[in-house]
């Protein structure tokens, strides 16, 4: 009988070690996994390079996990912003490296991760600083640059809904970046708010097939 729920945050971020890459879900803090977040942090795993749109707002989440030291380096298209003091701090006492990566380069070069592409060329970028040492091609006229996969050994997610063998379903645009990092991640735990009976959730509207998602923990939203 598959059963991918997890009875708790600590469970299923158990495996997480230093060192590893992991991706973690949200744009700014829509869709963001804060409670797998947080066990992370008391886990006390460092040395990690995290994946995601922007580098944390305030004192919560990514934020937090970069003010307790345990980042290595941040992939991110969106580094700073009027909260993010502490990539801030890190970054410019040269505690933390910074790979930045245009918004929609990221999910291409993510998706491409999960399409099992080899690598992509994208327009964006060309003839700019991010394009130095890269190799460029012409294609119809157009100038493109190789850019390659981004994958990671785990992806932290947050969805609304799922069920035991892992099927999500979102809530509106806290889905952002969710999906496309469950299929580009080796290991993949989603958050949801609540653990739907199996065959319950449409098929039509199930985003995330249970395929590209390895443990489910149910954190009841607050009211």
């Amino acid at each position: 009988m598959i059963d991918k729920e997890v009875a708790t945050a600590a469970a299923g971020v158990a495996d997480i070690t230093d060192g590893s890459s992991v991706m973690i879900g949200g744009f700014g803090t829509a869709g963001m996994p804060d409670d797998l977040i947080d066990a992370l942090i008391e886990r006390g795993v460092s040395d990690l390079t995290i994946i995601n749109n922007n580098a944390g707002n305030g004192e919560t989440g990514l934020a937090a996990l970069i003010r307790e030291g345990r980042v290595r380096k941040v992939i991110c298209s969106f580094p700073r912003q009027g909260d993010s003091h502490h990539f801030d701090a890190a970054y410019r006492a040269g505690r933390l490296e910074l790979e930045l990566v245009p918004q929609g380069n990221l999910a291409a070069r993510i998706h491409a991760a999960g399409s099992g592409l080899g690598a992509i060329f994208t327009p964006t970028g060309y003839g700019t600083l991010l394009a130095e040492g890269k190799e460029t091609r012409e294609i119809d006229g157009r100038h493109y640059v190789l850019e390659y996969p981004i994958q990671a050994d785990f992806a932290l997610i947050k969805a609304r809904k799922g069920d035991r063998w892992g099927n999500l379903v979102y809530r509106k645009t806290a889905r952002n970046f969710g999906p496309i990092m469950a299929m580009a991640a080796k290991t993949t735990i989603a958050q949801v708010s609540e653990i739907a009976p199996l065959g319950t959730l449409d098929p039509e509207v199930v985003v995330t097939p249970g395929i590209f998602v390895q443990r489910v923990v149910s954190i009841p939203a607050s009211s």
